[in-house]
């Protein structure tokens, strides 16, 4: 069995939802960060309170639609330079059992 064409919406959308995923990912680690961070910055005076809070779910929301929508155009662009390539070279062969 070759894989000869890939379908560029299909590839783009499982690009787009695991970028998104590993974009909330970071999100929330950067949020703990950033709020553990503002909190000892606010105790020490050198920052107000409400930025840890503020970058925090900034975080959340910013990075997975960042993420997801660089993901979606790299799934899409995978899949259109596959489907260039593998009609050049040929495809992927797959031994399925």
């Amino acid at each position: 069995m070759v894989v000869r064409r890939l379908g560029v919406w299909s590839i783009a959308r499982i690009y787009g939802a695991l970028s998104g995923a590993f974009g909330l990912i970071a999100g929330v680690i950067l949020a703990l960060l950033s709020m553990v961070g503002a909190g000892l910055a606010s105790r020490s005076g050198d920052a107000p309170a409400f930025l840890g809070p503020l970058l925090g779910i900034g975080a959340i929301v910013f990075l997975p639609l960042l993420y997801g929508v660089m993901g979606l155009v790299a799934g899409a662009l995978s899949a259109v330079l596959y489907n260039v390539f593998a009609g050049m070279v040929g495809g992927i062969e797959l031994d399925i059992q």
